[in-house]
C-alpha cells in the first residue's frame, strides 16, 4: 500500500477513481431501489410498511452512524475503514439480492445503510490526504458531478435491469450488481489507498447516538403504520419521541459543558442560518425523497408503466437538477440571496404538483410531464444547491467540519421522515372524492417545500455578497 507523501501522479488518480467508484455505489444504490419498489411488493406481498422500510431504512441507518463513521476514520484509519465499509456494503448488497422475505430485505437494507455511512465519510477525508488545497477544489468538483450523473443513472438502470431480467432474477439484479463493482473498489482501495489517521481524533458519543437514534425510531415507525391504523404501541412510541429528543438534547449539551465527546454541539445552532439552514434541509430533503418514492411508485401502479420507462422519466428531473444546482444556485446566490432559495422552492412545488397531479388526476401527456419534470429538477437543483454555503454562512473554521457533518446527517434523516409521511398517505389514502394516492401523496410534499419557502425567506440578507 502506498504512505502519503511518496504518491506519484498516476497513484493519485488510481486512488480518486477507487473513491469515485464507491461514491457511485452509494448514491445509485440510494436512487435504484424506488424503481424496483413494485416489482418487490408483488414478488412478497410485502404491505406498505415493509415498502417505505425498505427505502427509509437505509437512510436512517446511514444517518444515525454517519458521524460515528467519520470519527471511527479518525481513531482507526481512513484507508481501513474505507476497505471495512466497502466490504460490508457488497455483502449488505448480497442479502438484498438472496433475501427471501420482506423482513429479511428491510434487515439487509438497514446494513446497507450503515456500512454506507462507515465508507462515505472516508471518502472525503482522504481526498484531504491525496489532494494539495488548489488541487481539491478541483477533484471535488468532479465529485459533484459524477454525484449528479449517478443519481440519474441509478432509476434508469434499475429500469433496464428489472426489464432485461437476466437469469430471472428481476429486481434482486439491482442488488447483486453490486458485488463486482465492490469487489474492484476493495482491490483498488487496497493497493491505492494511502493509510492515514487524524492525529486528534475526536472520539465517540455512543448515548447521543443511541438516544438521538430512539427518538427517531420512535417518530418514523408509527408513520409507517398509517395504513394498518395505529393502536396502543404506535401511540406509546409517538409519545416517546419527544422527550426522547429532549433527553438527546440535555445530554450533548451536558459532554460539550464538560468537554467530552458529543454527537455535536448545541451552540451551532444558536446561529440563525445554521439553525435556518437545518431546518432547510430536513423539510427540502424530506420533500424531494417523497417526491421521488411517490413518483416512482405512481407512474407504475397508476398509469402502467414499466421499470425501465420510469427509469428513463426520472432523466429529465436529473438534467434539470443538475443545471439547478451547477447554474442557478452558484451564479445567482451572491446576485440575489436568500431569493435564489425562495424562487427554487417555489418552482419545485408548483411543478412537483403539476406532475403527481398529471400522472394520476389529469392524466397528462409524456410531452407536457416532461418539461413539468425538468421544471421540479431545476427548482430542486437550485434550493439544493443553496443550502450548504447558506447554512454554514457565520459557522467558524473550528466547527465546519462537524457543521457539515450536522448538516448531511439531517438531510438523510429528513429523508426518512418524508419516505415515512408521503408514503403513508400515498398507501393509506381512501379519499371519498375518487382522488388518486399520488394527489394525496402531494398534500405532504407540498406542505414540506412551504415550509422550505417559509425558513429561506427567514434568512438575514447581511450573509449574502450582493454584487452588481
Amino acid at each position: 500500500m502506498p504512505q502519503t507523501g511518496t504518491l506519484t501522479k498516476r497513484q493519485q488518480n488510481l486512488a480518486l477513481v477507487t473513491l469515485i467508484v464507491a461514491v457511485v455505489l452509494e448514491i445509485v444504490d440510494l436512487t435504484i431501489v424506488n424503481t424496483a419498489l413494485p416489482a418487490i411488493s408483488a414478488d412478497f406481498g410485502a404491505g406498505a410498511e415493509a415498502v417505505q422500510w425498505i427505502v427509509a431504512g437505509y437512510a436512517l441507518s446511514f444517518a444515525l452512524l454517519l458521524m460515528a463513521g467519520g470519527r471511527l476514520g479518525d481513531s482507526f484509519g481512513y484507508r481501513r475503514m474505507f476497505l471495512f465499509g466497502v466490504a460490508g456494503f457488497t455483502l449488505a448488497s448480497a442479502a438484498c439480492g438472496l433475501a427471501r422475505t420482506a423482513e429479511e430485505l428491510v434487515a439487509a437494507r438497514l446494513l446497507q445503510g450503515a456500512t454506507g455511512a462507515i465508507m462515505s465519510p472516508q471518502a472525503l477525508a482522504l481526498m484531504q490526504v491525496l489532494f494539495d488545497p488548489l488541487e481539491r477544489v478541483r477533484k471535488l468538483a468532479l465529485f459533484g458531478l459524477v454525484g449528479g450523473l449517478a443519481s440519474i443513472a441509478g432509476p434508469v438502470l434499475g429500469g433496464i435491469l428489472i426489464d432485461a431480467n437476466l437469469f430471472g432474477l428481476g429486481w434482486r439484479l439491482i442488488f447483486l450488481i453490486n458485488l463486482p463493482v465492490g469487489l474492484l473498489a476493495l482491490v483498488s482501495g487496497w493497493y491505492f489507498l494511502p493509510d492515514r489517521r487524524s492525529a486528534r481524533p475526536a472520539g465517540f458519543d455512543a448515548p447521543g447516538m443511541a438516544l438521538f437514534g430512539a427518538a427517531v425510531l420512535g417518530l418514523l415507525w408509527p408513520l409507517t403504520r398509517a395504513e394498518a391504523g395505529w393502536g396502543a404501541r404506535e401511540w406509546a412510541a409517538l409519545a416517546c419521541a419527544a422527550p426522547l429528543f429532549a433527553l438527546g438534547w440535555r445530554h450533548v449539551a451536558g459532554r460539550v459543558a464538560q468537554h467530552r465527546p458529543a454527537l455535536f454541539d448545541p451552540a451551532l445552532l444558536a446561529i440563525l442560518p445554521f439553525r435556518l439552514g437545518m431546518a432547510i434541509s430536513v423539510a427540502f430533503a424530506a420533500a424531494n425523497a417523497g417526491f421521488l418514492l411517490t413518483f416512482a411508485f405512481a407512474l407504475q401502479a397508476e398509469r402502467g408503466q414499466s421499470p425501465l420507462t420510469t427509469g428513463l422519466l426520472h432523466m429529465p428531473f436529473g438534467l434539470g437538477a443538475m443545471i439547478g444546482i451547477a447554474v442557478l444556485g452558484r451564479n445567482f446566490l451572491p446576485r440575489y440571496g436568500k431569493w435564489v432559495l425562495v424562487a427554487g422552492g417555489a418552482a419545485m412545488t408548483l411543478a412537483a404538483g403539476g406532475v403527481l397531479a398529471g400522472i394520476g388526476l389529469l392524466a397528462l401527456s409524456w410531452p407536457v410531464l416532461v418539461p413539468l419534470l425538468l421544471l421540479t429538477g431545476l427548482g430542486m437543483g437550485a434550493l439544493s444547491g443553496c443550502i450548504m454555503p447558506v447554512s454554514v454562512a457565520q459557522v467558524g473554521n473550528d466547527h465546519a467540519g462537524a457543521a457539515s457533518a450536522l448538516l448531511k446527517t439531517a438531510q438523510q434523516l429528513g429523508a426518512a421522515l418524508g419516505i415515512a409521511l408521503a408514503g403513508s398517505v400515498y398507501f393509506a389514502w381512501n379519499n371519498a372524492l375518487g382522488l388518486p394516492p399520488s394527489t394525496g401523496a402531494f398534500t405532504v410534499i407540498g406542505l414540506l417545500l412551504a415550509l422550505c419557502v417559509i425558513f429561506a425567506a427567514q434568512l438575514p440578507e447581511k450573509i449574502f455578497n450582493k454584487r452588481g
